[in-house]
C-alpha cells in the first residue's frame, strides 16, 4: 500500500471515497466539527488529507492539522480511519511524510481503544489529558 497526499484542489473528487471512514472518526471528536466542515478545512488548505491506496482502492485516510510551537512542530491527526489506523507500513510512510515537511512530532486525540493500539504498536505516549466544560 502507498500513502498519497491529496492536493486541496482534488479533495472534492476523492471525498466520496473517504467520507465514511473519516466521519466514523469524527463521531468521537466531541462535536468540534462535522464531516462536511472537515471537507471545507481540507479544500481550503487549513488541514491536509492523505490516503492509503491499495492498488486503485482507498484503504484508509488521515487528516492532519499543523501546530507550531517554539520548540516543536506538530502534525496533529484530526481524523483517521481505515487501514491507516493500525498498519505499520502506512504509519512509517506517514512518519516519513511528516519528517519531510519539518514536523518533529505526531499527535492526535484518540478514544481509549485507539490510544492503546497506538501505544502498543507505534510507541505513542500520553503527554496530557484534555478535559473541558461547555459554556
Amino acid at each position: 500500500m502507498k500513502l498519497e497526499y491529496i492536493h486541496p484542489h482534488h479533495v472534492v473528487s476523492v471525498w466520496p471515497r473517504v467520507e465514511k471512514m473519516l466521519a466514523d472518526a469524527i463521531a468521537f471528536s466531541g462535536g468540534e466539527y462535522s464531516a462536511d466542515q472537515l471537507k471545507v478545512l481540507l479544500v481550503t488548505g487549513h488541514q491536509v488529507l492523505l490516503i492509503a491506496l491499495d492498488g486503485d482502492d482507498v484503504a484508509g485516510a488521515v487528516t492532519v492539522a499543523s501546530e507550531c510551537y517554539p520548540n516543536v512542530t506538530v502534525a496533529f491527526i484530526t481524523a483517521i480511519g481505515g487501514r491507516l489506523i493500525s498498519d505499520a507500513d502506512l504509519f512509517s510512510q506517514l512518519k516519513a511524510w511528516c519528517l519531510q515537511r519539518g514536523y518533529t512530532r505526531i499527535r492526535g486525540l484518540a478514544r481509549e481503544s485507539v490510544a492503546r493500539l497506538w501505544r502498543q504498536k507505534f510507541k505513542f505516549y500520553e503527554i496530557s489529558r484534555v478535559v473541558e466544560v461547555s459554556l
